[in-house]
């Protein structure tokens, strides 16, 4: 059987710097590529404060969650890449904010360096 792919593309979030689609949905699911602190007007990173960073790049991942029909409770699994892992608890504190009551499952992952030097990268998975 095969898989009908369709690119979930928004003017409302950052367009790809690389090879690659803000999301692709397929068989009920929609995976949504990392997400950096760009602007979207602008294509600049935001900040420089890590708060302001988390806070764009939380909001480019629900404008392509948008953009494929989901609201945010269809989230069921994020991967958020931190340069800093000493920001951990502040990033907690914005993603509780961000998610509210809903809890999907997630993966925090310390990196070296990430695009365009910004501090924090997110991806999910989002159901249909």
């Amino acid at each position: 059987m095969t898989q009908k792919l369709h690119v979930v593309s928004t003017p409302d979030a950052p367009q790809a710097i690389g090879p690659y689609s803000q999301g692709v949905a397929t068989d009920g699911l929609v995976f949504i590529s990392g997400q950096i602190p760009l602007d979207p007007a602008t294509g600049e990173v935001v900040g420089p404060g890590f708060a302001d960073q988390a806070r764009r790049a939380l909001d480019n991942l629900q404008a392509v969650v948008t953009a494929a029909g989901l609201e945010r409770s269809q989230v069921i699994k994020v991967t958020v890449y931190l340069t800093d892992l000493a920001r951990f608890g502040e990033f907690n504190e914005i993603y509780r904010t961000f998610f509210g009551d809903h809890r999907p499952a997630r993966a925090v992952v310390g990196v070296a360096a990430l695009p365009r030097a910004a501090q924090i990268e997110v991806e999910a998975v989002a159901v249909r």
